[in-house]
């Protein structure tokens, strides 16, 4: 199994897990024809799955559709993007698993400030993933954990001394994982069979992506890697 990083971040988001029988996208924040040639033009067996309405995780559902990608997201997300009367379109309903293809893929709620939602995708391959973003934090622990895909979008310290404004400051806080929480997160879950942390959506300016990566790793002993456009990980099950 691969992790293709197409994107990742305000700008747009969308991840690739990708083993030699399909693939499963996640997040439709970039223009398809970005996600054909990741894949080298071979869309079969290629599904979707959509977190939440905002743009930068949303704004292509319609061009995946077309482009014969099925997509899946909640009712809300779907509305929102106009695409709930597409017959590619497919509705996520919380806490119910759906089989997409080769992989099992549980959503969950998470606190963001639209409809948001996590995902525990499942593959013979790369084994449990923990998808995570754009929330302040998770009441849920997880069991058997292969590998984790989790937002660390900032530090209210780089915040601080930058001087954001407190407005801004309170939308990002209320609505995105920071690396405090995070670390706190994952080191209230049992990551003994944990191959990768990937750390995801971080924040321009107020990240240090560096820092967030050593602190993560020293914190759970895990291999930790932060994703950067165009990167692509070995996601096996044991990877490292």
């Amino acid at each position: 199994m691969l992790l293709k990083v197409i994107k990742t971040g305000s700008k747009g988001n969308c991840y690739i897990l990708q083993s030699e029988n399909g693939s499963l996208i996640i997040e439709a924040g970039v223009h398809p024809k970005e996600v054909k040639k990741a894949l080298n033009f071979n869309l079969k067996n290629a599904n979707c799955i959509v977190s939440h309405a905002h743009g930068d995780h949303s704004n292509h559902i319609k061009g995946f559709l077309e482009s014969g990608i099925r997509v899946y997201a909640s009712r809300f997300t779907h509305e929102v993007k106009g695409t709930h009367h597409h017959f590619r379109a497919s509705f996520l309903v919380e806490n119910k698993t759906v089989r997409i293809g080769e992989f099992k893929v549980l959503p969950f709620e998470v606190e963001h400030d639209v409809p948001c939602f996590g995902f525990l995708i499942e593959h013979k391959e790369c084994g449990k993933v923990l998808f995570l973003t754009d929330t302040s934090y998770c009441e849920y622990t997880f069991k058997g954990l292969n590998n984790i895909i989790i937002e660390a979008n900032h530090s209210q310290e780089i915040m601080e001394e930058a001087g954001v404004m407190s407005f801004l400051k309170d939308r990002v806080v209320l609505s995105h994982m920071n690396i405090n929480t995070c670390k706190e997160l994952l080191q209230a879950n049992d990551l003994s069979m944990v191959s990768n942390i990937v750390l995801i959506h971080l924040s321009d300016s107020n990240s240090n992506s560096e820092e967030f990566r050593k602190q993560i790793e020293r914190s759970t002993g895990v291999n930790t890697i932060v994703a950067e456009n165009g990167m692509i990980i070995n996601f096996n099950k044991h990877s490292i």
